[in-house]
């Protein structure tokens, strides 16, 4: 840059985020209810885990994509910028085309959905990967933590305070075209915000295209893909097989121990065959921290995305919620998480930069446990408000200081290109939670009559992948620590 960092540019560097979110969040509440509508109870965990699998793999290729272009961009907008505006003209015409989807019905409505669901992952992730680049290419290291911060208010409490007070109430009142627009609202002002992102282009000739990294990519993704789709067919085989059990005691305690082990095998055995083939062998033996911080990150995920995506499901099976009626209450347990993450992100960049990354987003791992344990004790919205509080703290403290530590492990001169291939996080933590996740709460809708039993089932297992995140981050070593 031309210029030092100044107060606003905490702004316009992270609130493209917001936008993002915003859109990423009412899907999370429009989703769930149009699967249910399509393909009705019986199957709406797993054909909403179809959904979820295929449009984020989507999301992860894509991102990676387009963070490689984004590196080797030379336009005279700026080298991100024009991923941000492109890829927010055309997510608009796809989250219309979701909208239009209500008025279809059965499977029919479901795989347009479907469609319209994949493309928009991968228009949106255009501006995504330029967007998460920001930092590591404009910010210096001892104000990572700061910027850090701002990004998790954006990115999180924000979104969810807007979603709870605006889109979700829309949305229980049957307005979700309303709600829609509201959305795409603030992803369009979002990104008119992010165009006073003070970069300059890129003035160096580009080497000559490799296409080496993006045909490792596209096989990363489909052996991460095939990872999920085996470990996930194993759980529905084994819930067939324990069918004969006539045990119900025994029954629950095995499936619950093979989906924990199912999605343990999909973080840990994806992340590290994943990482080898896209920035090759020799890149990952180098830098060991980068695969370990993409496992803690994917763990902690899978247990914080699919928390938020199986919410309203959960809210109806264990309270009684009808349909779309369940769409408020979800948003509010949202709003409450947003609060706390709101609370605890900023002395979280004070806390990161002090006392150091690993520590904190160890400490992240075991207050969302603890939330989420929790949220399980009684079928009580009250009791549930109070887990989602502690899962907000530990959310916000995760969001900034394991940010800020991969800011410290990426090579900065590939920024865009790895912090894309971290999306294995992002994007994996939809797939595996939701893919795996979705049969095993059907399984138990199907042979129990214990209302929201297999919502309880399956949001324990998201406990306990936030504590093996807290174990994960221990093997992370970076040469510089804060």
């Amino acid at each position: 840059m031309k210029r030092a960092l100044r107060w606003y540019d905490l702004i316009t560097v992270n609130i493209y985020f917001l936008g993002l979110t915003t859109v990423a969040q009412t899907n999370g509440l429009i989703f769930p209810l149009l699967v249910q509508q399509f393909v009705g109870e019986a199957g709406k965990g797993s054909y909403l885990g179809v959904l979820r699998l295929w449009t984020l793999m989507t999301a992860l290729l894509f991102q990676a994509f387009w963070g490689i272009l984004s590196d080797r961009s030379t336009f005279r907008l700026g080298r991100r910028r024009p991923f941000i505006l492109g890829g927010t003209l055309a997510s608009i015409v796809f989250f219309t085309a979701i909208g239009l989807s209500a008025g279809l019905s059965g499977m029919n409505g479901f795989w347009f959905l479907f469609i319209a669901g994949v493309l928009m992952q991968a228009s949106s992730n255009a501006g995504q990967a330029a967007q998460q680049a920001f930092i590591p290419d404009l910010v210096p290291e001892d104000q990572r933590g700061k910027f850090s911060a701002i990004k998790s208010i954006f990115e999180l409490p924000l979104p969810l305070i807007l979603v709870s007070f605006t889109i979700g109430r829309l949305i229980s009142h049957g307005q979700m075209w309303a709600a829609i627009f509201v959305a795409m609202g603030v992803l369009l002002i979002s990104m008119l915000v992010a165009m006073f992102v003070p970069e300059q282009p890129v003035k160096e000739t580009p080497a000559p295209f490799n296409w080496t990294p993006i045909l490792r990519l596209a096989v990363m993704v489909g052996v991460f893909t095939a990872i999920i789709l085996v470990v996930g067919e194993a759980v529905k085989l084994l819930g067939q097989l324990l069918k004969a059990v006539n045990s119900f005691a025994l029954i629950i305690p095995l499936m619950g121990a093979a989906g924990l082990i199912a999605m343990l095998v999909a973080v840990a055995l994806g992340v590290w065959l994943s990482v080898r083939l896209s920035v090759g062998p020799t890149e990952a033996r180098q830098n060991p921290a980068f695969t370990w911080w993409v496992i803690n990150r994917l763990a902690f995920l899978v247990g914080a995305v699919n928390l938020s995506v199986f919410a309203v499901y959960f809210i109806q099976a264990r309270l009684g919620f009808v349909r779309e009626k369940a769409a408020a209450p979800a948003a509010q347990l949202l709003l409450v998480v947003g609060i706390f993450i709101l609370v605890s992100a900023l002395p979280a960049g004070w806390l990161a930069d002090r006392f150091g990354r690993k520590q904190l987003v160890a400490i992240s791992g075991l207050l969302a446990a603890l939330g989420t344990l929790i949220a399980l004790l009684v079928p009580n919205l009250t009791v549930i408000f109070v887990g989602g509080c502690l899962i907000g703290i530990g959310a916000g403290f995760f969001y900034t200081a394991n940010w800020a530590l991969g800011t410290d492990i990426v090579p900065r001169d590939q920024a865009a290109r790895y912090l894309g291939i971290s999306n294995l996080a992002g994007a994996g933590a939809g797939a595996v939670g939701a893919y795996i996740g979705g049969p095993i709460a059907d399984y138990f809708t199907s042979i129990s009559h214990v209302q929201g039993l297999g919502y309880e089932v399956l949001f324990a297992i998201y406990g306990a992948l936030f504590l093996f995140s807290a174990l994960a981050v221990r093997q992370i070593n970076v040469r510089v620590d804060h």
